[in-house]
């Protein structure tokens, strides 16, 4: 099995920034989209929407409300 060595997160030098994968408008899958760190109490986050850069982004935990 490969193991990956993710950089540190040099916010808070805790965590490890790891990449997200996410789909496109088109449907077509975008590797490494994002990087966040694996930190929750730091929240860094970079991220790639539409050719642009985008950083500390707030977070959403995936939860909605029904």
């Amino acid at each position: 099995m490969e193991q990956f060595v993710f950089p540190k997160c040099r916010k808070c030098n805790n965590g490890d920034l790891v990449p997200l994968s996410d789909f496109g408008g088109q449907g077509a899958s975008v590797i490494y989209k994002a990087w966040v760190c694996t930190n929750p109490e730091c929240g860094f986050n970079l991220k790639i929407r539409n050719g642009d850069i985008y950083i500390n982004e707030p977070i959403m935990n995936g939860n909605r409300a029904r």
